[in-house]
């Protein structure tokens, strides 16, 4: 029988999925970061996780999440993901009204309720935000997308997802009619800040920082 994880235990998994290297580890001060919670509050529950066998942890050295903790971690991002788009493409949400409500839905343990979603929406593989849906066995099918900043003066490229979700940029993304699937004609870049001229719905021209160009992941449109 598996181990059920409380929400607060669910939130430290999917954290440590998010931030895992190449080796599946995480520093507990960058875990303690992204959780905007101290150290030793850190060390307690990485403690927990590691008696359920979710995490292997020694003292002073990072903490590695085992596969059964990666098959945990995978299938709440699934949910979470699966009920952003279900929010906004069968309940007319927003992008950037979703995110708190999918918060509290993926602590759901209903393996049928989120399978029927999934029926529902024909099975997504990319959340409202252009983030991989894992699969139900876990596994995320990465995109190779390339920062907006990285793109060059004339090239036309596809806004396909974001490295920022946050309510901020979502909402200044929205005032500025740049959604998933949106051309961008890149006119120019400057030299001294990196920022970019661009063009879209129907030759519409705005500025970008090089902050936002960071935050969007666009994929080159072939000639």
């Amino acid at each position: 029988m598996k181990k059920k994880a409380s929400p607060t235990e669910e939130n430290y998994l999917k954290a440590l999925f998010s931030l895992a290297n190449e080796k599946n580890e995480v520093s507990v001060s960058d875990l303690s970061q992204a959780l905007n919670v101290s150290n030793p509050t850190t060390n307690s529950m990485v403690k927990r996780l590691s008696e359920k066998e979710w995490v292997d942890y020694k003292k002073y050295r990072p903490i590695r999440i085992t596969s059964k903790g990666m098959e945990l971690a995978a299938s709440i991002i699934r949910k979470h993901r699966l009920t952003e788009m279900y929010l906004v493409e069968k309940m007319g949400f927003g992008w950037e009204e979703v995110h708190e409500i999918a918060e509290q839905i993926e602590h759901i343990h209903s393996p049928g309720f989120f399978n029927r979603m999934d029926e529902i929406l024909g099975s997504p593989i990319t959340d409202p935000h252009g983030s991989p849906i894992p699969d139900k066995n876990g596994k995320i099918h990465e995109h190779n997308y390339s920062p907006l900043s990285s793109m060059r003066e004339g090239q036309r490229v596809v806004i396909k997802g974001l490295n920022d979700s946050s309510k901020e940029f979502l909402e200044f993304l929205n005032s500025k009619e740049i959604q998933l699937g949106s051309l961008i004609e890149i006119y120019k870049v400057e030299n001294f800040d990196k920022t970019m001229e661009i063009g879209h719905s129907e030759n519409k021209r705005i500025v970008l920082s090089a902050e936002a160009t960071k935050r969007l992941l666009v994929s080159p449109m072939t000639q």
